[in-house]
């Protein structure tokens, strides 16, 4: 009896681990495919000219609004529109109610942990982030990364100034609902950043 006891606990052992490891794969594979579908919808015109803020356009819900890059951690990942479950699979969300990139006010873009933004543990103050939409291509700089509770919503509120703000879920690598948030805060460091990279 003692003996099938633990059989039967080894087959629920294994037919959860096996749950899991489908469970994480399919994460995988939605988020790698997300990103190139995104990638295949992102054709900016170039070169780019500035414009002005009555003449930004806001995209569709799930539609690609961006690339966001971080030059030192050698990253590029596609952001779409929208911070829904479906969106955040395909990439980092922007929240439709924060600012768009390059404008005043706070950019707001949202991403899980575990995938497209898992790179932000390595980020740090001063680091270069490059957001580039139809509009041009925005320089920011980090000034700060902060811990905060689920329930801190200062990241999300509007500031003063072209603030971009990127949150996700923190510990990186906690196992579950991660019980806080990880927030990296820039400011737009200059003017819009032409193709080559050059300021």
């Amino acid at each position: 009896m003692h003996t099938d006891r633990k059989k039967l606990l080894s087959y629920l052992l294994l037919s959860a681990g096996m749950v899991l490891i489908s469970l994480g794969s399919r994460t995988l594979f939605e988020s790698h495919f997300g990103q190139t579908a995104a990638a295949r919808e992102f054709r900016p015109a170039s070169p780019i000219a500035p414009v002005s803020a009555a003449a930004w356009k806001r995209p569709r819900r799930g539609a690609t609004l961006g690339k966001l890059t971080i030059p030192r951690l050698d990253t590029q990942i596609y952001v779409v529109e929208g911070d829904g479950t479906r969106e955040l699979r395909r990439g980092p969300g922007h929240l439709a109610e924060s600012a768009m990139p390059g404008a005043n006010g706070n950019c707001v873009i949202a991403g899980h942990r575990d995938t497209h933004f898992r790179v932000l543990k390595d980020i740090r103050k001063g680091d270069d982030i490059v957001v580039q939409t139809d509009d041009g291509q925005f320089l920011y700089r980090v000034n700060s990364t902060s811990v905060v509770s689920p329930s801190d919503t200062r990241a999300l509120q509007p500031k003063l100034g072209a603030v971009l703000s990127l949150v996700t879920c923190y510990p990186f690598y906690y196992v579950g609902s991660a019980p806080k948030r990880f927030v990296v805060e820039a400011t737009l460091a200059g003017d819009v950043v032409e193709p080559s990279g050059q300021k």
